[in-house]
């Protein structure tokens, strides 16, 4: 393809013959446009020299790097994006986009959307932090939000195979780093903001200001309107606003709500229409993410009816409050609660329904938000009557720091809690001290099977975890 098809150049550049497009040095082929991509610990401007060294053919830069082949641009990141989308001949633009964005409920409101949008007869792609899907197709996922590249080669080949919807769960880095730039989404999803990710953002202001990027490019917003950053979301906003909440004075509102062990159920009320929605997972948050979900079907002309039916034929999503069969009289709960916020719902939610104990084992990642750990220490001991303190993905930090910045935050508790560095180890130990009518809270991996260490990927699926310990304990 012509690079003057790609970017706007003029000739003799304009002339080029480019065969591929990449912002990894090592992936460079001949003919291929090289784009340097600032990043938060590398800079692709340093490896230019090994591009040309493997035959790109234009080098796309935001500094004047003395070649005769480049082209210089204020934003590499919004250039790489517009590049990708030419390259697969814009297919974002034959596809109804709906955006879910937030700090949690983001994989749960997709899914829930997919399947009203399927019962509706759409065939509906999902891209998001669990996998990616073209109807029942699965293909992997690596990131929340894909790449640039990988979003629109996805979008090409939803198109493709006749997907008319795109339900996409849209990241604060990938709204910051440009991986969205100039797509328009049909409707726009604000589910909450709480913290994480302040190791990239570093301040919540910052965090919120990503976020409210989304809202820049939908035609519809459906927002939460119970959530305290909301009013700040909103404020200049051009699109057409909807607003949901469990309260009054919002477009759509869920009313006697009823939570039980296995579900909750409500009326959701708007301005025209009413109906009982029952779902098959519990908690306070499956109140707002069905909310939110039945409010943007009805947004996108679905009706209410049909979208209430859907979300009551809804199993759980995996990782999701997910109930691991144990054929014991106890209960055991994966989830991927791995924020302060999250492990609160969790928490709290099985809490109301115990009949025994509500134990957690839970742990925080490392290299990020150093500020969380010792805050969901302190929600573990607030809302469980005992905790198993270990690792989640350690990364390149050592575990055992991790944890004590975790149990600062118990300090000043009666609960009690132990340390168990070893996340199979806690586990076990979990399944081992378990009595009747007790519920087991897996908090952080939630869909996740493997765990990052210093030394490499681990496999570890703490449903087999379960399983093993589960037989161990029989022998």
């Amino acid at each position: 393809m012509k690079l003057s098809k790609l970017i706007h150049c003029q000739p003799p550049l304009g002339d080029l013959e480019i065969t591929g497009i990449t912002c990894d040095s090592r992936q460079v082929k001949p003919g291929f446009a090289f784009v340097c991509i600032v990043g938060a610990t590398s800079d692709g401007h340093d490896f230019v020299p090994q591009a040309l060294a493997a035959g790109a053919a234009v080098v796309i830069c935001e500094r004047d790097m003395g070649l005769a082949n480049q082209i210089v641009c204020d934003d590499t990141h919004a250039a790489y994006a517009d590049l990708c989308a030419a390259w697969f001949g814009h297919p974002a633009d034959d596809l109804i986009l709906i955006g879910v964005t937030g700090t949690n409920g983001k994989t749960s409101v997709t899914y829930m959307m997919k399947k009203i949008l399927e019962n509706a007869g759409y065939k509906v792609g999902l891209i998001g932090t669990i996998q990616n899907m073209i109807g029942n197709e699965v293909i992997a996922a690596h990131n929340t939000t894909p790449n640039a590249y990988e979003l629109n080669s996805l979008f090409a080949l939803m198109k493709a195979k006749g997907c008319t919807h795109v339900m996409m769960e849209v990241s604060s880095h990938a709204l910051d780093q440009c991986r969205v730039y100039r797509l328009s989404f049909e409707a726009a999803i604000f589910t909450n903001l709480t913290q994480d990710h302040l190791d990239y953002h570093k301040t919540m202001e910052n965090y919120l200001a990503a976020k409210k990027k989304l809202f820049g490019m939908c035609k519809t917003a459906v927002i939460n309107r119970d959530d305290p950053y909301a009013a700040q979301l909103t404020e200049g906003l051009s699109c057409r606003l909807v607003t949901y909440s469990t309260g009054n004075d919002a477009t759509y509102s869920a009313k006697g709500i009823q939570y039980h062990p296995d579900g909750v159920e409500y009326e959701f009320v708007g301005d025209h229409d009413i109906a009982h929605i029952k779902m098959q997972t519990g908690g306070r948050f499956t109140v707002y993410n069905s909310l939110c979900a039945a409010a943007c079907a009805v947004e996108l002309g679905i009706p209410l009816t049909l979208a209430a039916a859907a979300l009551a034929e809804l199993p759980g999503v995996k990782g999701r409050a997910e109930v691991v069969p144990t054929g014991r009289d106890f209960t055991v709960i994966i989830d991927y609660a791995h924020t302060p916020d999250g492990l609160k719902n969790i928490l709290s939610t099985f809490r109301e329904c115990r009949k025994n104990r509500l134990i957690v084992v839970f742990g925080c990642g490392g290299d990020r938000d150093r500020g969380k750990r010792p805050q969901m220490g302190e929600i573990a001991a607030l809302y469980a009557d005992y905790a198993i303190v270990t690792s989640d993905n350690p990364r390149t930090e050592d575990p055992a720091a991790i944890i004590q910045d975790i149990v600062a935050g118990m300090k000043n508790t009666t609960t009690p809690y132990k340390i168990v560095e070893n996340r199979i180890e806690a586990i076990y130990y979990a399944i081992s001290i378990a009595k009747k009518d007790d519920i087991i809270v897996l908090a952080g991996k939630g869909h996740e099977t493997y765990q990052i260490l210093k030394s490499g990927t681990i496999h570890l699926d703490e449903r087999e975890v379960v399983a093993e310990a589960l037989q161990a304990s029989e022998e």
